[in-house]
């Protein structure tokens, strides 16, 4: 059995997290999506450059490494809770490593302070999403490019709340 670490996201880490999203979409995809979706969906596949970008601005990338240290899974949280990606090398699907990704996810919400988690789940992420507690608020159906397609928005609750102060008692002197 492989094991895994989990870490945040790296600069160099970018050509392996854009390779792992392609091939997610290309090869574990057309479990649920037809060829035509694929293509369009994996037409807007994020260049390397983009990760770094969206680290750069605030976004948290965490990444599951195999035992050789190479990104084999990650997810991409945004400061207010979207939770915009949840990829998996095809691989390594199966093994638990969403579920993992979205522990990771549930602790970056702590620091952050977030009520909320929410995503746009593709038809095959979606059981993983509900496996970790979240709850579809509706079906999403649109179209890529005229190709109709869809997935689902979810969300969570975190359970975290800032930190209230506590109500001042009597003085006592």
């Amino acid at each position: 059995m492989e094991t895994y670490t989990i870490r945040r996201f790296h600069p160099g880490d970018e050509q392996s997290l854009s390779h792992i999203m392609r091939s997610a979409i290309e090869q574990i995809g057309p479990r649920g999506y037809s060829q035509q979706q694929i293509e369009a969906w994996a037409a807007r596949a994020h260049p390397a450059q983009r990760y770094l970008d969206r680290a750069g601005r605030g976004d948290v990338v965490i990444l599951a490494l195999d035992g050789a240290a190479q990104p084999v899974a990650y997810s991409l949280v945004e400061p207010d809770g979207h939770v915009d990606h949840l990829y998996c090398d095809p691989a390594h699907a199966g093994r638990g490593l969403g579920k993992r990704l979205l522990s990771e996810v549930d602790a970056v919400a702590k620091e952050l302070g977030l009520t909320r988690l929410y995503t746009e789940a593709s038809e095959l992420a979606r059981p993983v999403f509900e496996r970790a507690g979240y709850t579809v608020t509706t079906r999403r159906d649109f179209d890529i490019d005229g190709v109709a397609i869809h997935n689902y928005a979810m969300e969570k609750p975190t359970g975290f709340m800032f930190a209230q102060q506590p109500m001042p008692g009597p003085q006592v002197t």
